[in-house]
């Protein structure tokens, strides 16, 4: 039987690829995002737009769209970033933080509530986080919204993983490495296509036993 996965953010970068490695994969992909690319697009899968991960309008709304179908992995990708120095706490870096908790923070919770009819006995949840949400990890300091948005992430998938185990629902926080996108200014060390294999990967290993755990997309397991 063909399984079925969402991706949040899909339009570009690590979700785009997503997309892509799952349909070769024969999955049926239903790629969400606020607005569709033409290389999303040209993927050849089921695209909803309008769909804000932060907004329990717009999840609602894409409740109604799915109409009960079941979804085998939900992997949430969509996320935001802003690099914010202790220095640079003004009135609008402080508007940007609190919009970072929105999206990177209640937005992979929001979803997993809304879509969680849509979850059964042996469905899987992805978060993509950053290990920059590791605590133990931080040497270097700054970064404080998205640090803190992503260690906030990390919280939740954790106790994600305690609340949907009973259904039978595995949960995996994941760390996609540094990876040249639009978010990185196309920076990094590795590309998006070996991003997501490994990112796959992780999801292919997940059990309940190892559910809430926090993976780096080559298999380690990172430090909270």
């Amino acid at each position: 039987m063909t399984k079925t996965a969402l991706v949040t953010g899909s339009n570009r970068g690590i979700g785009l690829e997503f997309c892509k490695q799952l349909k070769y994969r024969g999955f049926d992909v239903i790629a969400t995002c606020r607005t569709s690319s033409e290389e999303l697009n040209n993927v050849d899968v089921q695209v909803i737009e309008n769909v804000e991960v932060s907004d329990p309008e717009s999840l609602t709304n894409l409740v109604r769209l799915l109409d009960g179908r079941r979804i085998d992995w939900l992997i949430n990708n969509a996320g935001i970033a802003d690099g914010i120095a202790m220095d640079e706490l003004n009135e609008q870096t402080i508007a940007s933080c609190k919009r970072m908790f929105e999206v990177n923070s209640l937005g992979p919770l929001l979803t997993t509530q809304a879509l969680v009819n849509n979850l059964g006995e042996g469905s899987k949840v992805g978060i993509i986080t950053s290990r920059m949400g590791s605590i133990d990890d931080n040497d270097s300091g700054g970064s404080y919204g998205y640090r803190m948005s992503k260690a906030a992430v990390n919280a939740a998938g954790k106790s994600l993983s305690i609340d949907l185990k009973p259904k039978g629902i595995a949960v995996a926080i994941l760390h996609p490495g540094w990876v040249r996108t639009d978010m990185t200014g196309h920076n990094g060390l590795i590309d998006t296509d070996e991003s997501a294999r490994g990112l796959l990967e992780r999801m292919d290993e997940l059990t309940l036993e190892t559910s809430g755990s926090f993976w780096h997309t080559n298999g380690d397991l990172l430090p909270w």
